[in-house]
């Protein structure tokens, strides 16, 4: 899997966005000229459109048409593709940048665990704020934070709904 992160301090000047249906609902793919600033998920068009909004509330959007991104979240989510080839371009803090960083290398198809991932950022007390770091997580899917699971194995809150984290889940474990 090829990520490419740039992340920038303020929010692109205009975002290109396309969306699409699947089996899992409605996705919208946001891009500026330097990759993928968006991926959503939401059980309408509308509300993958206002997601795009909330992420960037400043932004102009422009609609465009297929891109290759979006060709390959298709993919995915067709269970044809299991990584991506892509940049992202994405605002975050330092520590929202380690942690998005560390989702990136979890393998399709396995999970870890919120405290595994601190563990494995150095920073073991950080539990709460790698969760929180997953829930503000604006690219679904290419930096994968449905991934990452509670302790005990239990799915925990996932942006885009609970219940499309244990359909993508089940999606890589080939249910």
């Amino acid at each position: 899997m090829a990520i490419l992160f740039r992340f920038f301090e303020s929010a692109p000047a205009a975002v290109r966005f396309g969306t699409f249906s699947t089996r899992f609902g409605w996705v919208i793919v946001g891009e500026t000229d330097a990759g993928v600033c968006a991926v959503a998920l939401a059980g309408r068009k509308q509300d993958a459109q206002h997601t795009l909004a909330d992420i960037y509330p400043e932004t102009l959007p422009v609609r465009q048409d297929e891109t290759p991104a979006a060709r390959q979240v298709a993919a995915y989510l067709a269970g044809e593709r299991r990584s991506f080839d892509l940049a992202v371009d994405m605002a975050a803090t330092p520590f929202q940048q380690m942690v998005w960083q560390e989702l990136c290398k979890i393998p399709f198809g396995e999970t870890t665990t919120y405290s595994a991932l601190a563990q494995r950022l150095g920073k073991p007390r950080a539990v709460r704020a790698v969760a929180r770091a997953c829930a503000t997580n604006p690219i679904a899917l290419i930096v994968p934070c449905h991934r990452v699971v509670r302790a005990d194995g239990n799915l925990a809150g996932y942006r885009w709904d609970i219940s499309r984290k244990a359909q993508l889940l089940n999606l890589e474990r080939g249910d």
